[in-house]
């Protein structure tokens, strides 16, 4: 799962230019800096006319009845779930981020609880079904690399367009804290996932190596 990340200029000029992007069609301090939480308004990268665009949009799917959001697609079972296929096949899009937060919460036997994907917005996250309290918070991000791009997909509602990130199994750099990690793609691939069909169910299986920070 991906419940929250961090978007920073600092040290980023990627995400500087996002912003200043974004900000410069939409007025001044649009765009919110720092920990982005489910139901926040944050850019994404988006396929138009042959380019990548920036845009604002709100990060989680209206849940069942409106009571909750979505924030968050299984890679490995997109293609099959009436709510992100056609996402899958012709919304795609990248989040920017400098990194994305998971909690280290363990069984006793070293496994984590898988947190939930549903997430209502008037309650913090907070821990697992079990409701077991964060042990600790942790800042994943790729080693050596500024801005970590998060594959994602998008949708228009009548409240206007939201996104969801994808998540794969997590790896190795990944497992000890959580089963589920966002799928990330390097710089160079974010093309291929915006406007190369083709090459959608390789880049489904990407899983760079992280390294972790305790914040």
């Amino acid at each position: 799962m991906c419940g929250r990340y961090l978007f920073s200029e600092a040290e980023a000029e990627d995400i500087l230019e996002i912003i200043r992007d974004v900000e410069e069609r939409t007025g001044a301090g649009t765009v919110k800096r720092g920990e982005i939480f489910p139901t926040d308004s944050a850019p994404i990268l988006l396929a138009r006319d042959r380019s990548v665009r920036p845009e604002l949009f709100v990060w989680g799917f209206p849940g069942f009845r409106g009571k909750n959001v979505i924030i968050n697609a299984r890679a490995e079972t997109a293609h099959e779930k009436p709510m992100f296929r056609r996402s899958l096949a012709a919304r795609r899009c990248v989040i920017p981020s400098t990194g994305f937060f998971e909690w280290g919460i363990a069984d006793n036997d070293g496994t984590a609880d898988s947190e939930v994907d549903i997430i209502n917005p008037l309650l913090p996250v907070t821990g697992t079904r079990k409701g077991k309290p964060k042990k600790q918070k942790y800042l994943f991000r790729i080693p050596g690399e500024k801005v970590l791009y998060m594959a994602g997909l998008y949708n228009i509602y009548q409240d206007g367009p939201r996104f969801v990130i994808l998540t794969t199994a997590a790896n190795e750099s990944m497992m000890d804290v959580h089963d589920r990690m966002p799928l990330i793609l390097r710089r160079e691939l974010i093309e291929d996932w915006l406007f190369d069909d083709g090459k959608v169910p390789e880049l489904l299986r990407q899983s760079p190596v992280l390294e972790k920070t305790a914040v």
